[in-house]
């Protein structure tokens, strides 16, 4: 059975120290780039809420970091998540590499960016 975290602190505290730092730094470049979004387990992981509403997601995984959902941003944006990309709306970081953290920061104003946006 899958450990149920009540707290963000909580989950991280469950990862070996490498993987926590890497954890550590997403955790800390989200909440500069959106101070006002809440932190909550959701899914089992980290999750921002803005307005009540889920804005992205990350997880610790054995090789790499997750985040979720990425839209799809304009070229310069696609060239530079291109090596990350996994499946739709999702980069993965892998662990064994440092983390791309402006990189995290483009991806969190580019949910704030989509959002925004009127849907159709």
């Amino acid at each position: 059975m899958a450990t149920k975290f009540e707290t963000i602190d909580d989950y991280l505290a469950s990862f070996p120290p490498a993987s926590r730092a890497a954890l550590d730094g997403v955790r800390s470049t989200i909440r500069e780039a959106v101070p006002d979004a809440r932190e909550k387990i959701r899914y089992g992981m980290p999750t921002y809420l803005l307005g009540g509403r889920p804005l992205l997601y990350f997880a610790g995984w054995k090789k790499h970091v997750g985040i979720y959902p990425v839209p799809t941003g304009d070229s310069s944006f696609e060239a530079e998540v291109a090596q990350y990309r996994g499946a739709k709306e999702t980069v993965r970081f892998p662990l064994a590499q440092p983390i791309p953290l402006d990189l995290v920061r483009h991806i969190v104003e580019l949910c704030l960016a989509s959002r925004k946006q009127p849907t159709p």
